[in-house]
């Protein structure tokens, strides 16, 4: 069992992950000190705007995060102290005896990045100094200076944008803007319940909830099409410039290869549609909202590629998001094609950001980006950081490697947390690391020229500078 002890000398210094002395530059003197743009997270609007305080570290830490659930129940860690009945102070002591088992995974670099990033403790944690790492962390967090917005401004989070779906009303994002001055706060619509027919009697529900909030009664394809407008004004007027959908796969089919609005009336009337017809609605319908999005001026996302809720009885104990998900092995590049190209056929193709989880599609999304980039836009067609069970060192390299083979590493948006967590921020910083030690090793290795002014220039701009561009938040 390994002892939390003081840290290494060599662990988590101001060099960490830096192997010469052009990746200290590159980081130190350009990319360290940066506003962090997070333009896709899951943090709540509501306790950013109301400025929540958090009970204690467990709360802040441990809740809702699948990532630490996952590599407890890995252990044979009981589930009562990890979504379980537990008290928080058990929870979070069953997490510290788990942190030394983890090395070599993500989580063991996070998990001391934050410890000392946000609470100044350098030591490792481990099941002798939980109870003291518990306390002197909750003390903290009773302060003003760890509430939620405080937290977020201990980071330098200029901007955030939360996930939302069409009926939310928003209200929480116009409180946080005279609440929250150091850190903006923007929604991003996410209309996933909008085409998930696979259960007719859920999607009833879902349609009756937006003809409410929408104040347009849905009875037919066409009253969808103009209530889902209407959202999107709505999240318009909000700030909002972004969507977000998260899919196994694109799919595509010819228009009019069924009726859909005959299928709109089936679904309601309670029947359940073919494998075909439900991938045909998904289709059309993200088609329709792709051209309001183009009209608007907004940037599209799609997270392609996760196969969620493998495990039926865990998802029937304790529902979706739970830490049950993986990676697919769905096929992409035909379907992504021909559905983007139906979009730029007419011009209505917007700003795309593809992320991928497979990585064995690494390739697949750096090439297809630069099937649709026309030149009207700087980086208009996005190959999206690293995405899930990617964004750790190796699945980064990749990806940017990737991305610098087949496209351009420079016109990159860069990193994102796609967190629940408040305390997932120095992932931005774990990203600018990386990318720095790699464009050093080029300089290093003579195949990149040691031009600091430019190489410091190229990552200032995917650290935060093409983001902050390319969104005109």
């Amino acid at each position: 069992m390994i002892s939390a002890t003081k840290n290494s000398s060599k662990f988590l210094t101001e060099d960490f992950l830096l192997k010469n002395d052009f990746a200290k530059i590159l980081y130190h003197d350009y990319a360290s000190k940066l506003p962090i743009i997070d333009y896709h997270c899951h943090l709540s609007p509501h306790d950013i705007a109301t400025n929540r305080k958090f009970n204690n570290t467990s709360e802040v830490w441990l809740a809702g995060d699948h990532y630490k659930w996952r590599a407890m129940r890995t252990l044979g860690i009981d589930e009562k102290f990890i979504t379980g009945a537990a008290t928080d102070e058990e929870k979070f002591t069953k997490w510290a005896e788990a942190v030394p088992y983890t090395l070599r995974n993500p989580l063991y670099h996070w998990t001391h990045l934050e410890l000392q990033r946000y609470f100044d403790i350098t030591d490792l944690l481990g099941p002798d100094n939980a109870k003291r790492i518990y306390d002197e962390t909750t003390a903290k967090l009773q302060t003003t200076a760890y509430h939620t917005q405080g937290l977020l401004k201990k980071m330098n989070v200029e901007i955030v944008c939360s996930t939302d779906d069409p009926i939310d009303s928003l209200e929480y994002h116009k409180i946080a803007e005279s609440s929250s001055p150091d850190t903006k706060l923007f929604p991003a619509f996410r209309p996933d319940k909008v085409y998930a027919v696979e259960n007719p009697a859920a999607f009833k529900a879902y349609i009756s909830q937006l003809s409410e909030v929408s104040s347009i009664e849905v009875k037919n394809y066409n009253d969808l099409l103009a209530a889902l407008q209407n959202r999107i004004d709505h999240f318009h007027s909000h700030g909002g410039t972004l969507s977000d959908h998260g899919l196994e796969q694109l799919y595509y089919f010819e228009l009019g290869s069924y009726d859909i609005s005959t299928l709109f009336t089936n679904v309601l009337s309670g029947k359940i549609l073919s494998v075909e017809e439900t991938q045909y609605f998904k289709f059309y319908t993200l088609y329709e909202l792709c051209k309001m999005y183009h009209t608007k001026g907004w940037t599209q996302q799609f997270h392609l590629g996760a196969l969620r809720n493998t495990n039926e009885r865990m998802l029937s104990k304790l529902g979706p998001d739970t830490g049950f998900d993986s990676i697919g092995d769905f096929s992409q590049a035909r379907a992504l094609a021909s559905f983007l190209n139906l979009l730029d056929g007419t011009d209505q193709l917007a700003k795309t950001i593809l992320y991928n989880l497979n990585p064995t599609a690494n390739e697949v999304m750096a090439t297809m980006i630069g099937n649709f980039n026309d030149g009207s836009i700087r980086g208009k067609i996005q190959f999206g950081s690293a995405w899930w069970f990617l964004d750790q060192k190796d699945g980064m390299e990749k990806q940017i490697n990737a991305l610098s083979n087949m496209g351009l590493l420079s016109c990159f948006i860069g990193m994102l947390t796609d967190s629940r967590s408040f305390l997932s921020f120095p992932r931005h910083e774990y990203f600018r690391r990386i990318l720095c030690n790699l464009i050093g090793q080029d300089v290093a290795n003579g195949e990149l020229p040691a031009d600091e002014a430019w190489l410091g220039k190229i990552v200032s701009d995917i650290s935060y500078y093409n983001a902050k561009n390319y969104f005109n938040f």
